[in-house]
């Protein structure tokens, strides 16, 4: 995860930010976060160990579950969590082999025992890091956030209470077990792509999508999660969408959303990297343009990295010390009806987008707009 986006969580609920180069793409929108890892190095238990065992035997039957939950609800930074989904949810509680309780809806964890069983015959072992988070604790980590870093920051990196769809007990965060120890960071999990490929082909047979794809930023709202998979009781479903290359946003909308195109030009101050990584804080926050399709994205060059930009970037944000400013620009239309800040079904060119970062940190997307 970057230091940008909310992250979807663990025991003490909060998963640690991390900023991660973009090269293998990883969390680089975590504007919302609030994930934990447990660590340690226990070894897996067997399919049959106490941990699972007491999680089977209190995990109701799925024709005893209430069917008062929409397994297809899309929960994003744009759609809250139905009402009245908390009071219909049947979950279920295991303790995961760093000692962590992880809560988990009881059709998604009956469904999560099948990968796992298919997985270890593969040589694949996993274990669940976190799953669901309910609303009251998303306010607590917002307000702890707050408290501590300020209300602004809190705001770019905690996923907005009743937002997150970690609430729904159907998105599950994996980790890693190698060779007998617990791989739970995330910087350490995305060492092992050739692990999350076996992993993501046995997804959809089990009812389970991979949600936040690598490059759909700004449809998803959030960086690469390799880890982060949703459960969507519906095998077929699952397979269309996976075999489709589409994210589950666009299956909800009945539409695939045109490529985008970019181009980062050429930098003497920045890496390829560092701009691809500063593009994904943009992407994730053009996902909360409502309706809008994205067309192109464009670094606008070194000379924005002015004095006088960095001086306007640390006022904006009461001057965290920025060091370095990148600008880009973009292209896109609005929804056809309009809608927001928008006219209705207008393309709309050279709009910019304006970060800063520290010598040590990450980019942060600081203002937008013309």
């Amino acid at each position: 995860m970057n230091v940008n986006e909310p992250t979807e969580e663990k025991s003490n609920m909060m998963k640690r930010p991390i900023a991660l180069a973009l090269t293998i793409a990883v969390a680089a929108c975590l504007a919302a976060a609030g994930c934990a890892s447990g660590g340690g190095a226990t070894s897996q238990p067997a399919a049959g160990s106490s941990s699972a065992a007491s999680a089977e035997s209190s995990a109701p039957e799925a024709s005893d579950q209430a069917q008062g939950i929409d397994y297809l609800a899309l929960v994003n930074k744009l759609n809250p969590l139905p009402d009245g989904w908390e009071d219909a949810l049947e979950t279920v509680h295991f303790t995961n082999t760093v000692g962590d309780d992880v809560e988990v809806e009881a059709k998604a964890y009956d469904a999560y025992l099948g990968l796992k069983a298919d997985l270890e015959a593969e040589g694949v072992h996993v274990d669940l890091d976190s799953a669901r988070r309910s609303v009251a604790d998303q306010e607590r980590i917002m307000a702890d956030f707050t408290e501590k870093y300020g209300a602004d920051y809190a705001k770019k990196t905690v996923a907005t209470p009743g937002y997150s769809e970690h609430h729904t007990g159907l998105a599950l965060d994996l980790y890693l077990i190698i060779d007998g120890k617990d791989v739970v960071e995330n910087e350490d999990m995305i060492q092992y792509p050739e692990v999350w490929e076996k992993i993501h082909a046995r997804l959809a047979e089990h009812g389970f999508i991979l949600r936040y794809t690598q490059g759909d930023e700004h449809i998803t709202g959030y960086g690469y999660e390799p880890w982060h998979i949703r459960y969507l009781d519906d095998a077929a479903i699952a397979r269309e969408i996976t075999d489709a290359g589409i994210t589950f946003e666009e299956y909800k909308a009945g539409k695939t959303l045109p490529e985008v195109s970019y181009d980062f030009g050429e930098s003497e101050l920045y890496t390829a990297e560092d701009l691809e990584e500063a593009a994904v804080q943009v992407k994730c926050e053009f996902a909360t343009f409502e309706g809008c399709e994205l067309h192109s994205l464009r670094y606008a060059g070194d000379e924005a990295n002015t004095p006088e930009n960095l001086k306007w970037l640390n006022d904006h944000d009461d001057d965290p010390g920025y060091t370095q400013v990148a600008k880009f620009v973009s292209d896109f239309h609005s929804p056809v009806e309009g809608g927001g800040a928008w006219e209705a079904d207008q393309e709309y060119t050279d709009y910019e987008w304006w970060l800063a970062r520290t010598d040590d940190g990450g980019w942060q997307l600081v203002t937008n707009g013309y």
